[in-house]
């Protein structure tokens, strides 16, 4: 099947964004489409500034006999500032505040595309590091980390509270919650998480980040690392921070209770990535 020019550029553009972080030779795309590599790279070029103009990401080309493309997700400033904005109006809605001082956070968490955008910020935030697996604790955190390991590339990692027998044998340890100060019980799937992993954490909301603590804890017994770690919302008053080194997309700086009212600010992210 002959392809045209423009029907190259859609499906080579699709399939880059269906790939990404996957080195593809310049080969693959000649041999499917039955064009001459300087074609090829000629088409990469159009696509890879594309790409950069619309802050869609960059196109890495990497030379040799080996070599080839790859595509790295990258969110722009302008970007990234709307969503922050969208965002803090979003959680600021009076309307949110649950008894007790809690905020309902499932209607941000089921939607697709707010999700996905969220997603795509923090991915960005770690396109060039390397990222073996993105680990999240059940069960608020699973739509967050599939989101960022689908523009990562890498499988996802479920942290759970208590061992599933469909998990085989499982590994678990002691942990204290930041906020409660209180000792909690987390497992992890043997079979889930290959030794020497480098591991994106990412979470919907961090208080103290004892939670998250005890993942980079959990992740020493398979003798991985932790690459990074990403939360959506990072409560700004806390009288103790377990966890030092990670972006936050919002801030938490007050909840008042009495006047309904939730004062939010964007997160470290914003600065961190300037």
């Amino acid at each position: 099947m002959k392809f045209r020019r423009s029907e190259r550029l859609i499906d080579m553009t699709n399939y880059l964004l269906e790939h990404p972080r996957e080195l593809v030779p310049l080969t693959y795309f000649a041999e499917k489409y039955g064009s001459a590599k300087s074609s090829i790279s000629e088409d990469l070029g159009i696509i890879k500034e594309t790409f950069e103009k619309q802050g869609i990401g960059v196109l890495q080309t990497v030379p040799g006999a080996a070599g080839g493309v790859r595509f790295h997700i990258y969110v722009g400033e302008e970007q990234a500032l709307a969503l922050g904005e969208q965002l803090c109006d979003i959680i600021a809605s009076p309307n949110r505040l649950l008894p007790g001082g809690y905020l309902y956070m499932n209607d941000i968490l089921g939607d697709p595309t707010l999700v996905r955008n969220v997603g795509r910020l923090m991915a960005s935030a770690y396109g060039n590091a390397q990222i073996d697996a993105v680990m999240t604790v059940a069960t608020k955190g699973i739509p967050l980390a599939h989101a960022v390991a689908g523009y990562l590339n890498v499988p996802v990692v479920i942290v759970r509270r208590d061992p599933k027998v469909t998990e085989g044998s499982t590994v678990s340890i002691n942990y204290v919650s930041g906020s409660t100060k209180r000792i909690q019980t987390m497992v992890l799937s043997k079979r889930s998480l290959a030794k020497g992993s480098r591991v994106l954490i990412v979470d919907d909301f961090m208080k103290a980040g004892g939670t998250i603590n005890g993942m980079v804890d959990l992740l020493r017994e398979f003798d991985a690392t932790v690459s990074g770690i990403a939360v959506l919302v990072e409560a700004k008053e806390t009288e103790e921070r377990l966890v030092d080194d990670y972006i936050s997309l919002i801030r938490l700086s007050n909840v008042d209770v009495k006047d309904k009212k939730i004062s939010v600010t964007k997160g470290n992210y914003f600065s961190k990535t300037k």
